[in-house]
């Protein structure tokens, strides 16, 4: 469930997975739209250094910190069901558990997602690497 559409599915010369761009997600209750549709499918993006400064410039963050949140996922969901216009506005209007699903996947896939080292079975030798920012994405 968790590749990106983005890059192929295959390794690098390097022997290394691709980088991964995209993470599709399903949000645990949905968004609730004007006509009474509920969104949970949506996709999420890597987060760019311009992602992270922009807001900081926007009067909304100034006033209220905590709304940083709300237009950093604005710019990094790029679609949540039928709806590819993805802002502020619809991420302020998500239910408080499915605005804590997002605060995690962000974080797990701009700053744990890259944790890997290599490692060698102890039984047979066979090296391999491995995620050490725990579970899968997505997974609890």
């Amino acid at each position: 469930m968790w590749r990106s559409t983005a890059v192929a599915d295959h390794q690098t010369p390097s022997g290394e997975p691709p980088l991964r761009t995209e993470f599709p997600f399903r949000l645990p209750r949905g968004y609730l739209d004007g006509s009474g549709t509920v969104h949970r499918d949506g996709v999420m993006r890597l987060a760019t250094a311009r992602d992270e400064l922009v807001p900081l410039r926007d009067d909304r963050v100034r006033e209220n910190p905590a709304y940083l949140t709300v237009v950093l996922l604005g710019r990094v969901v790029t679609r949540l069901g039928g709806i590819t216009d993805v802002h502020p506005g619809i991420i302020e209007n998500l239910f408080a558990a499915d605005l804590a699903f997002l605060q995690d996947l962000y974080r797990r896939v701009n700053s744990e997602g890259h944790a890997r080292a290599g490692v060698a079975c102890p039984g047979c030798g066979h090296e391999f690497s491995v995620d050490l920012s725990g579970s899968r994405l997505g997974e609890s």
